[in-house]
């Protein structure tokens, strides 16, 4: 197996320590049957990302995290990237412009979707109309908005085809974080809007029972959550396909911070993934880079360690460099950073050497701050296969110190 097995907690490529520290913590809280952790590890609030928690009846709210079903979705177009080169510039500043990029941000495009009216909407409102209109409200009026931090719409170029793809990665935004903070605030006996004293990153997971009736609502609402978050990422698609003016005959549509009921071993569990892509047998994935990276879809192995795994693997590169590292802190009122280690023009460098048109992002979502893909990639080789690489040609993120509290 290519795993180590560190004090009960399996473990996929190089351990960092911080990490792992919090996915020894998972393992000892609450009905615990196994915590692993993928190749692009690192510390998250409760559960560490890229963190896996096999639980016998329970569901964690914090483990799910604040972005539930932040996910990805890669589509094939019948362009090749020669029909798009000469005029990308144009197309990246048509796709930042109609996209809505960042914190708290609002649709320009209202979007009326089938989903407003799923029966989940009951959960919010057995817990009062106040909430159910709030949250419903909020849901409307940001769905198909992309947000910020890690999230993006990229455009990719097939290696060995030249067919371009179109990539985003975002989640359930405003919705899903109220949602989680809500039933994180029931759980702790407060309002549900109420507002949550300040939390450690290293504090345990908060566990449900999946029979309680707290537990089944929070079950309710984190799937139509995930649905939103498919909705969202669906719009995006095909506003960013109208613009290339292109049809797609692929698709490949994954998330990975949810809670799954699944059957292993003949048992039937439930397993919370953060930042950790399913990879059943069969089953494809998109993987995406950083934005001086290859991204890749995979396909999950029916293999022994792939069982090991909880049919589990990575969701991306992996942070090596914290955003204040990276970006330096911010002075709110200047609007100014200090004591950044990367500076603007290295990252535009780097993009720019790998032949990237970029717009937005900030030195926090550089290159620089990830591990290289494959490096991780390598660490799963018995697990999942690469089915196709993809190069971006075209990077589109919120602008530089936008921070978003519902990225993974």
């Amino acid at each position: 197996m290519a795993y180590q097995n560190i004090e009960g907690v399996r473990v996929w490529g190089q351990p960092q320590e911080d990490a792992l520290m919090q996915a020894k913590m998972c393992a000892r809280t609450g009905n615990v049957i196994q915590a692993l952790l993928m190749a692009d590890h690192h510390k998250g609030y409760s559960q560490p990302i890229g963190g896996v928690v096999v639980y016998d009846g329970q569901i964690s709210p914090s483990g799910v995290g604040y972005d539930i079903a932040c996910g990805n979705k890669a589509v094939r177009t019948n362009l090749h990237v020669e029909d798009v080169k000469p005029g990308l510039a144009q197309l990246m500043d048509q796709i930042s412009r109609h996209i809505s990029f960042g914190v708290g941000r609002v649709n320009q495009i209202k979007v009326d979707h089938e989903l407003f009216d799923d029966p989940d909407w009951k959960v919010y409102e057995a817990i009062g109309r106040k909430e159910h209109d709030q949250l419903k409200t909020l849901a409307r009026n940001q769905l198909g908005t992309v947000g910020s931090g890690n999230h993006f719409v990229d455009l990719f170029e097939e290696v060995g085809t030249g067919r371009v793809w179109v990539g985003n990665h975002f989640g359930s935004r405003g919705f899903g974080h109220k949602t989680a903070s809500g039933f994180l605030n029931l759980a702790a006996g407060r309002d549900f809007l109420g507002k949550a004293p300040g939390e450690s990153m290293d504090q345990p997971p908060v566990l449900l029972e999946l029979s309680s009736e707290l537990g089944e609502m929070y079950y309710r609402a984190m799937k139509l959550a995930g649905r939103y978050a498919y909705a969202g990422r669906d719009f995006v698609t095909r506003e960013v396909l109208s613009i290339l003016g292109a049809e797609s005959d692929f698709e490949v549509h994954n998330h990975h911070n949810f809670a799954w009921k699944e059957t292993h071993g003949g048992k039937d569990v439930i397993v919370v993934r953060k930042g950790a892509t399913p990879s059943a047998p069969g089953q494809l994935g998109f993987i995406g880079g950083s934005m001086g990276d290859i991204s890749v879809i995979v396909r999950g192995k029916d293999s022994a360690e792939n069982r090991e795994s909880y049919y589990s693997t990575v969701h991306g590169a992996g942070r090596i460099m914290s955003r204040t590292q990276a970006a330096g802190k911010m002075n709110w009122k200047t609007r100014s950073r200090s004591g950044g280690q990367i500076s603007t023009r290295q990252m535009l460098d780097a993009v720019r050497d790998f032949g990237v048109e970029l717009r937005g992002a900030g030195t926090d979502e550089s290159p620089f701050v990830y591990r290289k893909l494959q490096e991780v990639l390598e660490a799963h080789t018995e697990t999942i296969e690469v089915l196709h690489v993809l190069k971006p040609i075209g990077v589109c993120m919120a602008g530089a110190d936008e921070f978003d509290p519902y990225k993974d």
